[in-house]
């Protein structure tokens, strides 16, 4: 089936930027929303940003200003990059893309990748 991996984690500094991305691959049929999510250390998986079909964004309060979604839907890859990032942005990041593969639509999610804010 269709799989999802994330990739560009790592250590940063306070006040510093990164770029995660987050590929689709496998037989793709249809392209819906795609969303970031992350889980800080001992909380909760949360919503922080969404792309529509449209390509409208959506941001949750912590994020907006500071990160950007975006997507190249004809490669299939869609990126969170991400500024004046502080530790309190330390969390596993995960990509979730609503796909429609040969069983219909569907959420496909990725393995995660951390991010660590850190002086």
């Amino acid at each position: 089936q269709v799989q999802v991996v994330e990739s560009g984690g790592g250590l940063v500094q306070p006040g510093g930027s990164l770029s995660l991305s987050c590929a689709a691959s496998g037989t793709i049929l249809g392209i819906g929303t795609v969303a970031w999510y992350r889980q800080p250390p001992g909380k909760e998986r949360a919503f922080i940003a969404l792309l529509s079909r449209t390509g409208t964004p959506d941001y949750t309060d912590s994020v907006k200003g500071r990160f950007t979604i975006s997507g190249d839907s004809a490669k299939n890859t869609w990126y969170l990059e991400m500024r004046s990032l502080r530790p309190e942005d330390t969390a596993i990041y995960y990509c979730r893309c609503t796909l429609m593969d040969e069983s219909g639509w569907q959420h496909f999610w990725g393995q995660g990748t951390q991010v660590t804010v850190s002086s």
